[in-house]
């Protein structure tokens, strides 16, 4: 089960990186800086659409994903296991006897 979600969280974080990618810059920021502060005129207004509306959902998804894989992670439960063996073997240790008090001998 954890390797379906760590497949499904890959393959998110993949097409989330294309989809960035693949969006227009919006102006301002550091490309505009170097002179790359053209407007674009006639550009596609549902493209842009699709793919801010892409991003959101495949970012809500990766997140999802994310979360919902912690309950899918293989737990041992040796740990407690062990720790109670290690006690039971403390108990069953032999004290040897000694002096009560060993400064009267």
């Amino acid at each position: 089960m954890y390797t379906i979600f760590a497949i499904l969280i890959i393959i998110t974080s993949i097409l989330l990186v294309i989809v960035v990618l693949v969006q227009n810059p919006k102006g301002g920021g550091l490309s505009s800086t170097f002179g790359g502060g053209g407007n674009q005129i006639m550009g596609a207004k549902k493209t842009t659409d699709f793919l801010e509306k892409a991003t959101w959902t495949l970012a809500i998804a990766l997140i999802s994903l994310s979360l919902l894989s912690n309950f899918a992670i293989p737990r041992n439960n040796t740990d407690e296991v062990t720790e109670i063996k290690a006690q039971e073997q403390i108990d069953e240790t032999i004290i040897p006897n000694l002096p009560v008090n060993p400064a009267q001998e």
